[in-house]
C-alpha cells in the first residue's frame, strides 16, 4: 500500500458522514427494508440472485438482538409475499455472541426455523477470528437440526484448509472470501499472492469434495480459476454460485452472467450503514480517495 492510501485509510474518520453516505449508496441499499427490496428486484431482473443482511455488529444490549432476529423474521415473510429470489445472511454479533454464545444459538435458530418454513436459506456470516470456532459451532448445531443453512470460510486464515477437512463429511454450503479483517499475521497469511493462492487451493478441496460454494470475490484472477475449476471439474451450474457485493465492479458481474453462471449479490441495509461503510472503504483505498477528491470538491465518481 503506497503512503497516500495508508493515509486515506487512516484519515477516514475525518471525513463527513455526509459524504461518506454519498459514496456508501453505492454499497448500501438504504436505511428500511422496502429499500432492499427495489435493489433486490432490479438484481433479480438483471439475472442475479441476491442475499440480505441487516447491519449491524458487536452488538451489547439483548434488546437489540432481539429486535434484529424479528426483523430477519420479516424480511424472509417480504421474501415469501414478494417472490424474490433471494437469502438472508446474518452475523453472530448482531444476535447476541458477545452477550452469550446460547442466547446467539437461540436467536440464529429462531431465524433459521423461519428460513425452514418458507423453504429458503440463511448463511452465517464469519466476523474477525475472535467468532470463529463459534461460528462453526453454531453453523454445525443449526446445519444438523434445520439443513438450510451455510456459513463462510475466509482464504487468508491459515486454518482454513483444517476447516474444510473437518466439514466435509457435512457435505457443506459455503461461501469462500479472501476476508477482510485485520488479523495477526499468526493466523493470517499476509502475502497478496500467498492468499490467491490458498483461496484456489480452498476452492478446489471443497468443490472437488462436493461441497456447495458461493465463490465469493472481485478478483478477476480468482473469478477466472472459479470458472476454470468448475469446468475442469465438470460441474452443473447448481452445483455452485459467483458470489459480489453490491455495487462493487457490475461489469464485471453481467460478465459472470453473460457466461452463465448463476450470481448473487450481497445487500445490505439498515441504520447502521455508517460503520459498514467505513470499512468498505478503509478495504478499498481508491474508492477512499474518491471520497477524499469529494470532499475537496474536487468531483469525480468511483
Amino acid at each position: 500500500m503506497s503512503l497516500f492510501d495508508s493515509l486515506i485509510k487512516h484519515g477516514l474518520p475525518l471525513i463527513p458522514k455526509l459524504v461518506v453516505g454519498k459514496v456508501a449508496s453505492r454499497y448500501v441499499a438504504g436505511e428500511t427494508l422496502d429499500d432492499a427490496v427495489a435493489v433486490i428486484r432490479k438484481l433479480n431482473g438483471e439475472g442475479a440472485m441476491a442475499t440480505v443482511d441487516l447491519l449491524g455488529e458487536e452488538v451489547t444490549e439483548r434488546a437489540k438482538a432481539e429486535a434484529a432476529v424479528r426483523e430477519y423474521v420479516r424480511i424472509f415473510d417480504t421474501i415469501e409475499e414478494l417472490g424474490l429470489d433471494c437469502n438472508v445472511s446474518i452475523k453472530p454479533t448482531l444476535l447476541g455472541l458477545r452477550i452469550d454464545e446460547g442466547f446467539c444459538l437461540e436467536n440464529m435458530a429462531t431465524i433459521a426455523e423461519r428460513a425452514s418454513h418458507h423453504g429458503n436459506f440463511v448463511r452465517i456470516d464469519m466476523e474477525d477470528h475472535s467468532c470463529t470456532d463459534a461460528t462453526l459451532r453454531a453453523y454445525r448445531t443449526l446445519q444438523d437440526r434445520f439443513g438450510n443453512v451455510g456459513t463462510v470460510l475466509q482464504a487468508y486464515m491459515r486454518r482454513t484448509l483444517s476447516d474444510i477437512g473437518e466439514l466435509l463429511p457435512m457435505g457443506p454450503n459455503i461461501r469462500l472470501c479472501k476476508g477482510i479483517y485485520r488479523e495477526p499475521r499468526t493466523i493470517a497469511w499476509k502475502d497478496f499472492d500467498t492468499i490467491r493462492a490458498n483461496y484456489v487451493a480452498a476452492l478446489d478441496k471443497l468443490l472437488s469434495q462436493g461441497a456447495y460454494v458461493g465463490i465469493a470475490t472481485h478478483d478477476e484472477h480468482l473469478v477466472w480459476a472459479g470458472m476454470m475449476t468448475v469446468d475442469r471439474l465438470g460441474l452443473d451450474r447448481d452445483q455452485y454460485e459467483f458470489q459480489m457485493l453490491l455495487g462493487v465492479d457490475p461489469e464485471l458481474r453481467r460478465i459472470i452472467l453473460d457466461h452463465g453462471h448463476r450470481l448473487r449479490v450481497y445487500v445490505p441495509f439498515g441504520k447502521d450503514w455508517y460503520p459498514y461503510s467505513t470499512r468498505r472503504l478503509r478495504e478499498n483505498p481508491t474508492v477512499a480517495k474518491h471520497v477524499l477528491r469529494a470532499m475537496l470538491g474536487v468531483g469525480g465518481r468511483p
